[in-house]
Protein backbone atom coordinates (compact mmCIF):
# COMPACT_ATOMS: atom_id res chain seq x y z
CA UNK A 1 0.00 0.00 0.00
CA UNK A 2 2.68 2.56 0.74
CA UNK A 3 4.14 1.93 -2.69
CA UNK A 4 1.08 2.42 -4.08
CA UNK A 5 0.48 5.74 -2.70
CA UNK A 6 4.17 6.52 -4.04
CA UNK A 7 3.13 6.46 -7.41
CA UNK A 8 0.01 7.86 -7.51
CA UNK A 9 2.27 10.88 -5.62
CA UNK A 10 4.42 10.44 -8.67
CA UNK A 11 1.96 10.47 -11.06
CA UNK A 12 -0.06 13.53 -9.82
CA UNK A 13 3.50 15.56 -9.79
CA UNK A 14 4.47 14.54 -13.48
CA UNK A 15 2.33 16.40 -15.34
CA UNK A 16 2.93 19.75 -13.74
CA UNK A 17 6.55 19.01 -15.09
CA UNK A 18 5.40 18.56 -17.82
CA UNK A 19 3.85 21.85 -17.98
CA UNK A 20 6.62 23.82 -16.89
CA UNK A 21 8.75 23.02 -19.31
CA UNK A 22 9.13 24.92 -21.83
CA UNK A 23 8.09 24.30 -25.55
CA UNK A 24 9.89 22.95 -28.08
CA UNK A 25 10.97 25.70 -30.28
CA UNK A 26 12.74 23.12 -33.33
CA UNK A 27 12.76 19.40 -34.19
CA UNK A 28 15.58 18.61 -31.56
CA UNK A 29 14.36 19.75 -28.48
CA UNK A 30 10.52 18.10 -29.51
CA UNK A 31 12.70 14.81 -30.18
CA UNK A 32 14.29 15.01 -26.62
CA UNK A 33 11.27 15.90 -25.15
CA UNK A 34 9.39 12.94 -26.54
CA UNK A 35 12.74 10.27 -25.53
CA UNK A 36 12.35 12.09 -22.04
CA UNK A 37 8.72 11.63 -21.77
CA UNK A 38 8.85 7.86 -22.86
CA UNK A 39 11.43 7.16 -20.65
CA UNK A 40 9.04 8.32 -17.87
CA UNK A 41 6.08 6.53 -19.21
CA UNK A 42 8.14 3.40 -19.28
CA UNK A 43 9.42 3.67 -15.42
CA UNK A 44 5.76 4.31 -14.56
CA UNK A 45 5.00 1.17 -16.48
CA UNK A 46 7.47 -0.72 -14.66
CA UNK A 47 6.51 0.25 -11.83
CA UNK A 48 2.35 -0.50 -11.77
CA UNK A 49 3.62 -4.17 -12.77
CA UNK A 50 5.83 -4.94 -9.55
CA UNK A 51 3.40 -3.23 -7.90
CA UNK A 52 0.54 -5.65 -9.43
CA UNK A 53 2.80 -8.61 -9.20
CA UNK A 54 3.70 -7.86 -5.29
CA UNK A 55 0.20 -7.63 -4.95
CA UNK A 56 -0.98 -11.02 -6.81
CA UNK A 57 1.88 -12.70 -4.52
CA UNK A 58 0.61 -11.22 -1.40
CA UNK A 59 -2.98 -12.62 -2.57
CA UNK A 60 -2.32 -15.80 -2.93
CA UNK A 61 -0.23 -15.40 0.14
CA UNK A 62 -3.52 -14.87 1.79
CA UNK A 63 -5.33 -17.10 0.02
CA UNK A 64 -3.40 -19.74 1.37
CA UNK A 65 -3.41 -18.75 4.74
CA UNK A 66 -7.41 -18.29 4.35
CA UNK A 67 -7.14 -22.20 3.65
CA UNK A 68 -5.10 -23.33 6.22
CA UNK A 69 -7.26 -21.51 9.05
CA UNK A 70 -10.27 -22.84 7.20
CA UNK A 71 -9.06 -26.52 7.36
CA UNK A 72 -8.24 -25.70 11.30
CA UNK A 73 -11.63 -24.91 11.88
CA UNK A 74 -12.92 -27.74 10.48
CA UNK A 75 -10.89 -30.19 12.37
CA UNK A 76 -12.10 -28.25 15.16
CA UNK A 77 -15.44 -28.52 14.61
CA UNK A 78 -15.21 -31.68 13.97
CA UNK A 79 -13.08 -32.36 17.80
CA UNK A 80 -16.03 -30.03 19.20
CA UNK A 81 -18.76 -32.24 17.80
CA UNK A 82 -17.36 -35.38 18.95
CA UNK A 83 -16.66 -34.34 22.63
CA UNK A 84 -20.57 -33.07 22.63
CA UNK A 85 -21.21 -36.47 21.49
CA UNK A 86 -19.53 -38.02 24.08
CA UNK A 87 -20.45 -36.08 26.58
CA UNK A 88 -24.04 -36.51 25.76
CA UNK A 89 -24.00 -39.96 26.25
CA UNK A 90 -22.02 -39.54 29.61
CA UNK A 91 -24.71 -37.28 30.66
CA UNK A 92 -27.27 -39.93 29.82
CA UNK A 93 -25.35 -42.83 31.38
CA UNK A 94 -25.15 -40.76 34.40
CA UNK A 95 -28.65 -39.64 34.84
CA UNK A 96 -29.88 -43.24 33.97
CA UNK A 97 -27.31 -43.69 36.70
CA UNK A 98 -28.53 -41.22 39.20
CA UNK A 99 -32.23 -42.74 38.59
CA UNK A 100 -30.94 -46.18 38.94
CA UNK A 101 -29.40 -45.03 42.29
CA UNK A 102 -32.03 -42.37 43.48
CA UNK A 103 -34.31 -44.90 43.85
CA UNK A 104 -37.22 -43.65 45.73
CA UNK A 105 -35.47 -40.52 46.68
CA UNK A 106 -37.27 -38.94 43.75
CA UNK A 107 -40.37 -39.08 45.19
CA UNK A 108 -38.58 -37.71 48.02
CA UNK A 109 -37.56 -35.02 46.65
CA UNK A 110 -41.24 -33.76 46.09
CA UNK A 111 -42.35 -34.67 49.08
CA UNK A 112 -40.03 -32.33 50.77
CA UNK A 113 -40.68 -29.41 48.12
CA UNK A 114 -43.92 -29.61 48.75
CA UNK A 115 -43.93 -29.74 52.46
CA UNK A 116 -41.02 -26.40 52.44
CA UNK A 117 -43.93 -24.41 49.96
CA UNK A 118 -46.93 -25.59 52.44
CA UNK A 119 -44.82 -25.13 55.33
CA UNK A 120 -43.59 -21.52 53.96
CA UNK A 121 -47.32 -20.36 53.67
CA UNK A 122 -48.17 -21.49 57.17
CA UNK A 123 -45.27 -19.55 58.81
CA UNK A 124 -46.03 -16.59 56.84
CA UNK A 125 -49.35 -16.35 58.08
CA UNK A 126 -47.81 -17.15 61.41
CA UNK A 127 -47.30 -14.40 64.41
CA UNK A 128 -44.19 -16.21 65.24
CA UNK A 129 -42.58 -14.80 62.35
CA UNK A 130 -42.31 -11.46 63.55
CA UNK A 131 -39.74 -12.99 66.06
CA UNK A 132 -38.04 -15.58 63.89
CA UNK A 133 -38.26 -14.20 60.74
CA UNK A 134 -35.13 -15.68 59.34
CA UNK A 135 -37.03 -19.00 58.45
CA UNK A 136 -38.69 -18.04 55.75
CA UNK A 137 -35.52 -17.69 53.65
CA UNK A 138 -34.84 -21.33 54.17
CA UNK A 139 -37.92 -22.42 53.39
CA UNK A 140 -38.28 -20.38 50.04
CA UNK A 141 -34.99 -22.17 48.82
CA UNK A 142 -35.62 -25.78 49.75
CA UNK A 143 -39.04 -24.93 47.77
CA UNK A 144 -37.42 -23.60 45.00
CA UNK A 145 -34.46 -26.29 45.26
CA UNK A 146 -33.59 -28.26 41.65
CA UNK A 147 -31.29 -30.57 43.55
CA UNK A 148 -31.98 -33.25 45.69
CA UNK A 149 -31.62 -31.97 49.31
CA UNK A 150 -29.17 -32.98 51.53
CA UNK A 151 -29.28 -34.80 55.45
CA UNK A 152 -28.60 -31.58 56.75
CA UNK A 153 -30.95 -29.86 54.77
CA UNK A 154 -33.45 -32.27 55.93
CA UNK A 155 -32.76 -32.29 59.76
CA UNK A 156 -32.89 -28.67 59.29
CA UNK A 157 -36.61 -28.96 57.91
CA UNK A 158 -37.48 -30.75 60.53
CA UNK A 159 -36.14 -28.34 63.08
CA UNK A 160 -38.09 -25.45 62.14
CA UNK A 161 -41.16 -27.19 61.82
CA UNK A 162 -40.65 -28.46 65.60
CA UNK A 163 -39.48 -24.82 66.28
CA UNK A 164 -42.98 -23.56 65.10
CA UNK A 165 -44.67 -26.11 66.79
CA UNK A 166 -42.88 -25.21 70.41
CA UNK A 167 -43.07 -21.95 69.90
CA UNK A 168 -46.67 -21.56 68.86
CA UNK A 169 -47.59 -22.84 72.65
CA UNK A 170 -45.57 -20.14 74.46
CA UNK A 171 -46.83 -16.83 75.93
CA UNK A 172 -43.23 -14.98 75.15
CA UNK A 173 -42.13 -10.80 75.15
CA UNK A 174 -39.91 -9.57 72.61
CA UNK A 175 -39.16 -6.35 71.34
CA UNK A 176 -40.35 -5.77 67.94
CA UNK A 177 -41.54 -2.60 65.44
CA UNK A 178 -45.01 -1.54 65.47
CA UNK A 179 -46.67 0.40 62.91
CA UNK A 180 -48.95 2.66 65.35
CA UNK A 181 -52.75 3.91 64.31
CA UNK A 182 -51.29 7.65 63.03
CA UNK A 183 -48.76 5.61 60.85
CA UNK A 184 -45.46 5.67 62.65
CA UNK A 185 -43.32 3.18 63.31
CA UNK A 186 -42.04 2.39 66.80
CA UNK A 187 -39.66 -0.36 68.68
CA UNK A 188 -42.36 -1.43 71.71
CA UNK A 189 -41.90 -4.54 73.67
CA UNK A 190 -44.44 -6.72 71.98
CA UNK A 191 -46.29 -9.64 74.33
CA UNK A 192 -47.78 -12.93 72.03
CA UNK A 193 -49.81 -15.45 73.28
CA UNK A 194 -49.26 -18.66 71.09
CA UNK A 195 -50.24 -17.45 67.17
CA UNK A 196 -53.27 -16.27 68.44
CA UNK A 197 -52.95 -12.32 70.23
CA UNK A 198 -50.48 -10.06 70.40
CA UNK A 199 -50.36 -6.44 72.35
CA UNK A 200 -48.68 -3.89 73.71
CA UNK A 201 -48.82 -0.88 75.85
CA UNK A 202 -52.61 -2.06 76.43
CA UNK A 203 -53.18 -1.90 72.85
CA UNK A 204 -53.97 -4.98 70.39
CA UNK A 205 -51.92 -5.50 67.73
CA UNK A 206 -53.21 -7.21 64.05
CA UNK A 207 -50.25 -9.35 62.27
CA UNK A 208 -49.58 -8.17 58.46
CA UNK A 209 -48.84 -11.54 57.02
CA UNK A 210 -47.86 -9.92 53.87
CA UNK A 211 -44.99 -7.30 55.03
CA UNK A 212 -44.78 -9.82 58.18
CA UNK A 213 -45.81 -6.40 60.71
CA UNK A 214 -47.34 -5.79 63.79
CA UNK A 215 -50.04 -3.31 63.49
CA UNK A 216 -51.93 -1.30 66.01
CA UNK A 217 -55.58 -1.27 65.65
CA UNK A 218 -57.08 1.35 64.44
CA UNK A 219 -60.24 0.69 66.84
CA UNK A 220 -59.48 -1.03 70.34
CA UNK A 221 -62.38 -3.35 71.50
CA UNK A 222 -63.96 -2.34 74.85
CA UNK A 223 -61.81 -1.19 77.75
CA UNK A 224 -62.59 -4.83 79.88
CA UNK A 225 -61.02 -6.27 77.31
CA UNK A 226 -57.53 -3.31 77.06
CA UNK A 227 -57.94 -3.36 80.95
CA UNK A 228 -57.46 -7.50 80.84
CA UNK A 229 -54.02 -7.32 78.42
CA UNK A 230 -53.06 -4.21 80.60
CA UNK A 231 -52.83 -5.96 83.99
CA UNK A 232 -51.29 -8.84 82.04
CA UNK A 233 -48.50 -7.10 80.72
CA UNK A 234 -48.08 -5.86 84.14
CA UNK A 235 -48.03 -8.61 86.29
CA UNK A 236 -45.45 -10.75 87.80
CA UNK A 237 -43.31 -13.80 86.33
CA UNK A 238 -45.50 -16.90 87.13
CA UNK A 239 -48.24 -14.69 88.41
CA UNK A 240 -51.70 -16.27 86.43
CA UNK A 241 -53.92 -13.56 85.01
CA UNK A 242 -56.76 -13.72 82.55
CA UNK A 243 -56.23 -12.58 79.08
CA UNK A 244 -58.27 -12.62 76.04
CA UNK A 245 -57.24 -15.11 73.29
CA UNK A 246 -59.01 -15.04 69.25
CA UNK A 247 -58.61 -18.32 68.18
CA UNK A 248 -59.28 -17.58 64.56
CA UNK A 249 -56.00 -15.26 64.72
CA UNK A 250 -57.75 -11.67 64.68
CA UNK A 251 -60.89 -12.65 62.36
CA UNK A 252 -63.41 -12.12 65.78
CA UNK A 253 -61.22 -9.19 67.00
CA UNK A 254 -62.06 -7.55 63.72
CA UNK A 255 -65.66 -8.12 63.84
CA UNK A 256 -65.55 -7.02 67.47
CA UNK A 257 -63.94 -3.67 66.64
CA UNK A 258 -66.30 -3.30 63.89
CA UNK A 259 -69.38 -3.87 66.16
CA UNK A 260 -70.49 0.03 66.66
CA UNK A 261 -70.78 1.72 70.25
CA UNK A 262 -74.02 3.12 72.02
CA UNK A 263 -72.92 6.28 70.33
CA UNK A 264 -72.62 5.21 67.02
CA UNK A 265 -75.56 2.93 67.33
CA UNK A 266 -78.00 6.48 68.33
CA UNK A 267 -76.04 8.29 65.27
CA UNK A 268 -77.14 5.57 63.13
CA UNK A 269 -80.81 5.69 64.44
CA UNK A 270 -81.21 9.51 62.85
CA UNK A 271 -83.30 12.04 63.67
CA UNK A 272 -85.81 9.49 64.96
CA UNK A 273 -83.57 7.81 67.21
CA UNK A 274 -83.08 11.29 68.84
CA UNK A 275 -86.36 12.10 69.49
CA UNK A 276 -87.39 8.22 71.53
CA UNK A 277 -84.07 9.66 73.21
CA UNK A 278 -85.47 13.02 73.79
CA UNK A 279 -88.87 11.54 74.72
CA UNK A 280 -87.38 8.96 76.71
CA UNK A 281 -85.56 11.57 78.70
CA UNK A 282 -88.97 13.51 79.48
CA UNK A 283 -90.33 10.24 80.74
CA UNK A 284 -87.99 9.60 83.20
CA UNK A 285 -87.52 12.94 84.34
CA UNK A 286 -91.21 12.82 84.57
CA UNK A 287 -91.24 9.51 86.17
CA UNK A 288 -88.36 11.15 89.01
CA UNK A 289 -90.54 13.81 90.02
CA UNK A 290 -93.62 11.69 89.98
CA UNK A 291 -91.64 9.43 92.35
CA UNK A 292 -90.29 11.72 94.82
CA UNK A 293 -93.37 13.47 94.72
CA UNK A 294 -95.36 10.06 95.80
CA UNK A 295 -92.88 9.30 98.32
CA UNK A 296 -93.35 12.58 100.27
CA UNK A 297 -96.70 12.14 100.09
CA UNK A 298 -96.46 8.36 101.38
CA UNK A 299 -94.92 9.53 103.95
CA UNK A 300 -97.08 12.10 105.04
CA UNK A 301 -99.75 9.89 105.01
CA UNK A 302 -98.09 7.50 107.16
CA UNK A 303 -97.46 10.50 109.61
CA UNK A 304 -101.04 11.61 109.62
CA UNK A 305 -102.03 7.70 110.47
CA UNK A 306 -99.99 8.05 113.39
CA UNK A 307 -100.98 11.51 114.70
CA UNK A 308 -104.19 12.74 116.02
CA UNK A 309 -103.01 16.48 114.73
CA UNK A 310 -104.50 17.34 111.24
CA UNK A 311 -101.88 18.49 108.80
CA UNK A 312 -103.26 20.53 105.70
CA UNK A 313 -99.72 19.06 103.59
CA UNK A 314 -100.54 16.05 102.86
CA UNK A 315 -104.08 13.82 101.31
CA UNK A 316 -105.29 12.36 104.42
CA UNK A 317 -105.21 15.28 106.57
CA UNK A 318 -107.31 17.59 104.04
CA UNK A 319 -109.44 14.85 104.18
CA UNK A 320 -110.09 14.19 107.73
CA UNK A 321 -109.91 18.35 108.18
CA UNK A 322 -113.67 17.96 106.04
CA UNK A 323 -114.76 15.05 108.63
CA UNK A 324 -114.29 17.68 111.51
CA UNK A 325 -116.00 20.20 109.36
CA UNK A 326 -119.09 18.24 108.57
CA UNK A 327 -118.90 16.02 111.90
CA UNK A 328 -122.48 17.43 113.05
CA UNK A 329 -123.82 16.15 109.06
CA UNK A 330 -125.85 12.85 108.43
CA UNK A 331 -123.64 9.97 107.46
CA UNK A 332 -124.85 10.14 103.60
CA UNK A 333 -124.08 13.72 103.27
CA UNK A 334 -120.54 13.06 105.14
CA UNK A 335 -120.02 10.29 102.83
CA UNK A 336 -120.32 12.37 99.90
CA UNK A 337 -118.15 15.08 101.03
CA UNK A 338 -115.26 12.34 101.74
CA UNK A 339 -116.02 11.32 97.68
CA UNK A 340 -115.39 14.49 96.97
CA UNK A 341 -112.67 15.08 98.59
CA UNK A 342 -110.89 11.95 97.52
CA UNK A 343 -111.83 12.69 94.07
CA UNK A 344 -109.72 16.33 94.11
CA UNK A 345 -106.69 14.72 95.86
CA UNK A 346 -106.67 11.96 93.53
CA UNK A 347 -105.35 14.18 90.51
CA UNK A 348 -102.46 15.51 91.95
CA UNK A 349 -101.61 11.56 93.03
CA UNK A 350 -102.14 10.44 89.29
CA UNK A 351 -100.60 13.44 87.80
CA UNK A 352 -97.59 12.30 85.30
CA UNK A 353 -99.10 8.67 84.92
CA UNK A 354 -101.27 9.30 81.72
CA UNK A 355 -98.02 11.00 80.00
CA UNK A 356 -95.66 8.12 80.79
CA UNK A 357 -98.40 5.62 79.16
CA UNK A 358 -98.55 7.85 76.56
CA UNK A 359 -94.74 7.63 75.73
CA UNK A 360 -94.63 4.28 76.45
CA UNK A 361 -96.98 3.38 73.46
CA UNK A 362 -95.44 5.95 71.31
CA UNK A 363 -91.70 5.45 71.18
CA UNK A 364 -91.97 1.84 69.58
CA UNK A 365 -94.36 3.70 67.25
CA UNK A 366 -91.35 6.07 66.33
CA UNK A 367 -89.28 3.11 66.09
CA UNK A 368 -90.88 1.05 63.74
CA UNK A 369 -91.54 4.79 61.84
CA UNK A 370 -87.68 4.68 61.74
CA UNK A 371 -87.33 1.44 60.77
CA UNK A 372 -89.42 1.62 57.69
CA UNK A 373 -87.74 4.54 56.70
CA UNK A 374 -84.73 2.65 56.70
CA UNK A 375 -85.65 -0.28 54.92
CA UNK A 376 -87.15 1.99 52.09
CA UNK A 377 -83.61 3.68 51.71
CA UNK A 378 -82.30 -0.18 51.72
CA UNK A 379 -84.54 -1.29 48.77
CA UNK A 380 -83.63 1.85 46.86
CA UNK A 381 -80.14 0.81 47.34
CA UNK A 382 -80.86 -2.54 46.21
CA UNK A 383 -82.48 -1.17 43.28
CA UNK A 384 -79.85 1.02 42.15
CA UNK A 385 -76.80 -1.33 42.82
CA UNK A 386 -78.49 -4.29 42.67
CA UNK A 387 -77.81 -7.61 44.96
CA UNK A 388 -74.38 -8.58 44.51
CA UNK A 389 -72.95 -7.30 47.90
CA UNK A 390 -74.92 -8.92 50.42
CA UNK A 391 -73.00 -6.61 52.70
CA UNK A 392 -74.83 -3.27 51.74
CA UNK A 393 -78.37 -5.26 51.87
CA UNK A 394 -77.38 -6.29 55.68
CA UNK A 395 -75.89 -3.12 56.77
CA UNK A 396 -79.09 -1.30 55.76
CA UNK A 397 -81.61 -3.46 57.68
CA UNK A 398 -79.17 -3.33 60.61
CA UNK A 399 -79.04 0.63 60.31
CA UNK A 400 -83.10 0.47 59.88
CA UNK A 401 -83.73 -1.74 62.99
CA UNK A 402 -81.55 0.98 65.38
CA UNK A 403 -84.70 2.71 65.49
CA UNK A 404 -87.05 -0.11 66.79
CA UNK A 405 -84.40 -1.06 69.27
CA UNK A 406 -84.06 2.46 70.73
CA UNK A 407 -87.81 2.65 70.44
CA UNK A 408 -88.06 -0.96 72.84
CA UNK A 409 -85.59 0.43 74.70
CA UNK A 410 -87.37 3.34 75.95
CA UNK A 411 -90.95 2.09 75.97
CA UNK A 412 -89.90 -0.91 78.68
CA UNK A 413 -88.53 0.84 81.47
CA UNK A 414 -91.03 3.60 80.90
CA UNK A 415 -93.87 0.97 81.00
CA UNK A 416 -92.53 -0.54 83.90
CA UNK A 417 -92.05 2.85 85.69
CA UNK A 418 -95.68 3.67 84.82
CA UNK A 419 -96.77 0.41 86.26
CA UNK A 420 -94.47 0.67 89.74
CA UNK A 421 -96.01 4.57 90.00
CA UNK A 422 -99.27 3.36 89.27
CA UNK A 423 -99.07 0.91 92.10
CA UNK A 424 -97.56 3.50 94.51
CA UNK A 425 -100.35 6.07 93.65
CA UNK A 426 -103.44 3.00 93.42
CA UNK A 427 -102.00 2.14 97.33
CA UNK A 428 -102.43 6.08 98.38
CA UNK A 429 -106.04 6.15 97.14
CA UNK A 430 -106.72 3.00 98.18
CA UNK A 431 -105.94 4.04 102.18
CA UNK A 432 -107.67 7.39 101.77
CA UNK A 433 -110.65 5.28 100.73
CA UNK A 434 -109.84 3.36 103.78
CA UNK A 435 -110.20 5.74 106.04
CA UNK A 436 -113.00 7.94 104.74
CA UNK A 437 -115.01 4.37 104.94
CA UNK A 438 -113.64 4.15 108.76
CA UNK A 439 -114.86 7.97 109.14
CA UNK A 440 -117.87 7.44 107.70
CA UNK A 441 -118.25 4.10 109.77
CA UNK A 442 -117.58 5.98 113.21
CA UNK A 443 -119.82 8.71 112.25
CA UNK A 444 -122.87 5.97 111.85
CA UNK A 445 -122.02 4.10 114.74
CA UNK A 446 -121.85 7.27 116.93
CA UNK A 447 -124.79 8.54 115.73
CA UNK A 448 -126.86 4.84 116.00
CA UNK A 449 -125.64 4.91 119.63
CA UNK A 450 -126.85 8.21 120.00
CA UNK A 451 -130.36 7.53 118.59
CA UNK A 452 -130.76 4.26 120.88
CA UNK A 453 -129.46 6.42 123.94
Amino acid sequence: MRSISTIIIFLMAFPFSVVAEEKPVNLDQLLDQVKRERVIEQEQNRLREAEFLEARDRQAELLEQAKADLAAEERRTERLNDAFEENEFKLAEQESLLQERSGSLGELFGTVRQMANDSRAVIESSMTSVQYPERIAFLTELSERKQQPSIDELRELWLVLQHEMTHSGKVEQFPAQVITANGEVADRDVTRVGVFTAFSDGKFLRYMSENRNLVELARQPVQRLRDQIEAFENSDPGELKTVVVDPTRGAIMALLVQTPDLRERIQQGGWIGYIILILGAIGLLIALIRFVTLMRLERGVSKQQKSKELNLKNPLGRILSVYSDKIAQDVETLSLKLDEAILRETPSIERGLVTLAILAAVAPMLGLLGTVSGMIETFQSITLFGTGDPKLMSGGISQALVTTELGLAVAIPILLIHSALSSKSNRLIQILDEESAAIVARNAETQTLNRDG
